[in-house]
């Protein structure tokens, strides 16, 4: 074959590459999701990946699973956000599937969450090693912050009463909204600090103390789903098998939480 064959060869070669490449961005989907705070550790290492093998775009927004903060999952749903998937609490997307904002049988289950207790870096840790232990250091701290996510709730609304201190805490112990609870322990604005450990882990500044204790500790199950209203429900179901495979649950397991089995 003579070199000038095989130039032209090569330049049919280069043009048919960049058509090639042009017609997969062209056919590329475009999907908005919107996460909680506890998959975010590993949801923004996965979603490069899977960007680079689908050709597909993420536009990705950050919010509570509950609560009436603007950012908050039913609060964007409310004001109609172009949204294709939500990452959420469980039990939370379960209501908006009731409500039918979520497509119910797409609800996937991707990780569960232990919650974690965390003091500022150098400060002195707290033995929690038991009930009774962690009811003492709770008893001894000047202030308490834990999230307004399901994590919070749990604190608030059950552990507190558990250890029979829901009285003594009132005035000691509040609901962070918007902001993880490490960056306030970070600040010094709270002594002892509770959220998912997926999502405190990413926090510089604090000490993780260690999980709750075996007798109270409450997990949290995230759940991926897709919004009734998506324009692209195919390519948001394969961001959600995705994120539920067993390719992408050492990435999980390495943020804090535990990969759901399947």
């Amino acid at each position: 074959m003579c070199k000038a064959t095989m130039n032209r060869l090569m330049e049919i070669g280069a043009l048919l590459a960049v058509l090639v490449c042009t017609l997969g961005q062209a056919g590329a989907a475009e999907l908005h999701v919107v996460s909680s705070g506890g998959f975010a550790a590993a949801y923004k290492v996965l979603a490069p990946r899977f960007e680079q093998d689908t050709g597909n775009i993420l536009v990705t927004a950050w919010g509570p699973s509950m609560g009436d903060t603007k950012d908050a999952v039913p609060q964007r749903l409310a004001r109609n956000e172009p949204i294709d998937v939500v990452i959420m609490v469980g039990y939370a997307l379960d209501g908006l599937a009731t409500q039918g904002k979520v497509i119910a049988d797409s609800r996937t289950e991707l990780a569960r969450s232990g919650i974690g207790v965390v003091v500022k870096a150098g400060a002195p840790k707290p033995d929690i090693s038991s009930a009774d232990a962690l009811r003492q250091a709770l008893l001894n701290a000047k202030l308490v912050a834990y999230s307004d996510s399901a994590s919070g709730v749990y604190i608030q609304n059950e552990m507190f009463k558990r250890l029979d201190i829901q009285d003594q805490m009132k005035g000691k112990a509040r609901m962070v909204p918007a902001e993880p609870v490490g960056a306030v322990v970070a600040r010094g604005e709270a002594e002892i600090g509770f959220q998912q450990i997926s999502e405190l882990k990413p926090i510089p500044g604090i000490t993780l103390v260690g999980p709750l204790p075996t007798e109270l500790q409450k997990y949290t199950v995230f759940s991926a789903g897709i919004v009734t209203a998506s324009k692209q429900p195919e390519a948001a179901r394969a961001l959600i098998r995705f994120l539920a495979s067993p390719e992408a649950a050492p990435t999980v397991t390495e943020s804090g939480m535990e990969p759901v089995a399947r």
